[in-house]
């Protein structure tokens, strides 16, 4: 082998071992153009701890505390009283204010015998049709004694605002209104006469009195 052919084997040798340290280098340490190039902090969960070289320590999250024996079971009755009486207020004493406001402004219009519209006039089981109807969307009967016969009967004693009052002679219903309160009751009279409000305790109709209904909108 020529001593030119040897040099050249060497050379080739001595620059390859070179190279392959400054690789081994460049893979073990960071390059000093970008120390950040491997960092694996956003690689990490926040939620571990740090690892073994560092000082700090991540406290873990404590348990809840737990309620004292009982407390649960007070809230729920109170949050259940809550609810209640928001219901009841919903439910039962706003529309019965609203069913007697409305009903309060047809006084005024004029009796009319088999009458259900404002328009044309109302007889008595006329005007709870359409008041109950507007109101509350119920299609009572038409009629005095088909409205009786429906609904929960009521005590005189216990009657509330919307409940329906009826009146006649011996066990013949004649005539039914609305009571609104304090012996109170709004109702279409007669021929000749307009949507009024009257007593209960009157000395006519207190002779009359027949019972009072409690619609099943209203129960």
């Amino acid at each position: 082998m020529s001593l030119q052919r040897m040099a050249s084997l060497v050379a080739f040798f001595v620059l390859g071992a070179a190279s392959f340290s400054l690789c081994a280098q460049s893979l073990i340490q960071p390059s000093a153009a970008n120390p950040a190039a491997i960092s694996v902090d956003g690689f990490v969960p926040a939620f571990l701890p740090e690892s073994a070289n560092s000082t700090a320590a991540v406290p873990f999250a404590q348990p809840a505390p737990q309620p004292a024996a009982g407390a649960f079971d007070r809230t729920l009755n109170f949050d259940a009283a809550i609810a209640a009486a928001a219901t009841t207020e919903v439910l039962f004493k706003a529309p019965r204010k609203h069913l007697a406001d409305f009903a309060m402004r047809l006084r005024d219009i004029r009796y009319r015998r088999g009458g259900h519209e404002p328009s044309t006039g109302f007889d008595c089981s006329g005007f709870v049709h359409y008041v109950y109807h507007q109101t509350f969307g119920l299609d009572l009967p038409f009629d005095a004694p088909g409205q009786f016969v429906r609904g929960e009967t009521v005590a005189r004693d216990a009657m509330k605002t919307g409940d329906l009052v009826f009146f006649g002679n011996g066990k013949r219903i004649q005539h039914v209104g609305i009571y609104l309160d304090n012996g109170r009751f709004i109702h279409s009279p007669s021929p000749g006469k307009h949507v009024r409000v009257d007593r209960i305790d009157s000395p006519y109709w207190a002779k009359r009195f027949a019972g009072a209904k409690r619609p099943d909108a209203i129960s």
